[in-house]
């Protein structure tokens, strides 16, 4: 199981270790370390030369396939040694604590482990080797989790962002990853992040929600739900629109379960997030730049392959750029049910946000062109927004009915009313119905999705 490890293939530096040993911008002064610090310290310190000790005697190459009980028996029989050795009595609880945290750096990604494996965790942002932040429920926190230094984080951002062919160093100060299970990943080093390396995780629900999960905690009503459900179904093309971390990734989750099984889907995301469960699914992900500056594959690259590839449907993660032209274009064209979402604050910012993204094509379209494709192209905007309590609401479900002059024309189906908060904080607020049958109704329909009489119905005349 063990053996010497050649120092020569360990010392090897990264590119991305490199960039710690640079010299570093002036920071301020730090306030003088408490009893709790340096014990903190002497324990990581500790950690660190128990693990050079082990990349000295673990044989890499096979350490994969070996069964995880039999490495931590090593890995504990290896540590005991050394603190006999080097006469540091331990307790053990603080024995077993140190092997587990030992695992992780060898096996997983060192102190966030435990965060990873957290359920109630949501995010995990590391503003400094010494600052980790999570939210829970919607609400930030500071954790006592820290990183040795800043090489050990760089580390870890190497080791996350490497499994999945992507690097980041001075040249490429940042990078978008995913984590195995999906997680998406955000990493920014020196010199872009001026205070040491930044990493944020955006982790991956193991649960997903559904839409029946979505009414119950109040994300939605069940009469909207059965709308968006009917849409999907119908083969309409839905755009989801919302501010970071509102659930738009969550809620395409939840909408594609809803695709037919005979339909073949086309993902197409820069970190890939999606998990569709149907079994005729094909997922493309960009690919950055190489060191050299060539090989990049871009959104709008696999947007157009992804056109000749024979889609039922086209699945766009988020539109940031010229690839929404495409996009629109598959909607066009016979790629009816085609979903994907952008960053916007309103459903009708969305479509400003869409029409922006067109023009950055270059190409000198007529603005009027550009708004009649948006209002053919798609018919139902769903906004979601993170309200301050945290807690994720579908704020409006709105039909795109078409154009008037040179304005595209909508209206709101279902919207959230807010009342204001409680004692506690927390958003009060209705799902109300406006009473406005959408204009798509007749082609729901017609693609035999039968929906109830009473759904657009207002909350005053249902009563």
């Amino acid at each position: 199981m063990f053996k010497q490890f050649t120092r020569t293939n360990r010392d090897k530096p990264s590119n991305v270790v490199e960039l710690a040993r640079q010299p570093t911008a002036p920071v301020s002064v730090l306030p003088e370390p408490t009893e709790q610090d340096l014990e903190l310290t002497a324990r990581l310190e500790l950690k660190s030369h128990l693990h050079d000790i082990l990349l000295d005697r673990l044989n890499l190459s096979v350490i994969d396939r070996v069964q995880p009980e039999e490495l931590r028996r090593e890995v504990a029989t290896l540590v005991s040694q050394v603190l006999s050795e080097e006469g540091r009595p331990m307790r053990s609880e603080d024995f077993k604590l140190l092997v587990d945290e030992l695992l992780d750096e060898v096996l997983g990604f060192g102190p966030l482990e435990p965060l990873l494996a957290d359920p109630t965790v949501n995010d995990i942002l590391v503003n400094s080797h010494r600052s980790v932040f999570v939210e829970r429920a919607g609400v930030l926190e500071k954790t006592k989790v820290r990183f040795r230094d800043e090489r050990h984080l760089l580390r870890i951002i190497d080791k996350i962002v490497s499994r999945v062919g992507r690097r980041v160093d001075e040249s490429n100060p940042w990078v978008d990853a995913r984590l195995p299970d999906g997680s998406r990943v955000n990493a920014i080093i020196r010199p872009c992040a001026i205070d040491g390396p930044s990493l944020s995780i955006r982790k991956f629900a193991q649960d997903r929600l559904n839409l029946d999960r979505m009414i119950e905690i109040g994300t939605l009503n069940a009469a909207a739900a059965e709308l968006l459900k009917g849409l999907v179904q119908a083969r309409l093309n839905v755009l989801i629109s919302g501010g970071t971390g509102s659930g738009k990734t969550t809620m395409l989750n939840a909408l594609s379960s809803f695709i037919s099984g005979s339909e073949r889907v086309v993902t197409i995301e820069d970190a890939a997030e999606l998990q569709l469960q149907q079994e005729h699914v094909v997922r493309l992900e960009t690919r950055p730049a190489n060191p050299q500056g060539t090989g990049m594959v871009a959104q709008r690259d696999l947007v157009r392959n992804a056109l000749r590839m024979r889609p039922d449907r086209i699945i766009v993660g988020e539109v940031r750029g010229a690839e929404t032209f495409d996009m629109l274009q598959a909607m066009n064209t016979g790629h009816e049910g085609s979903m994907t979402t952008v960053h916007a604050n309103t459903a009708r910012d969305a479509l400003g946000r869409i029409e922006q993204m067109v023009t950055m094509i270059g190409l000198d379209f007529p603005v009027s062109a550009i708004r009649s494709q948006i209002a053919s192209g798609l018919h139902v905007v769903v906004q979601l927004n993170r309200l301050s309590d945290g807690s994720r609401r579908v704020i409006s479900v709105s039909e795109i009915t078409g154009m008037e002059g040179d304005k595209i024309m909508m209206q709101d189906i279902f919207m959230f009313r807010r009342r204001g908060l409680d004692e506690n904080g927390r958003v009060l607020g209705d799902f109300i119905t406006t009473g406005i049958r959408p204009k798509c109704y007749e082609q729901l329909r017609q693609a035999g999705v039968d929906l109830r009489g009473d759904l657009f119905l207002s909350d005053g005349a249902r009563a």
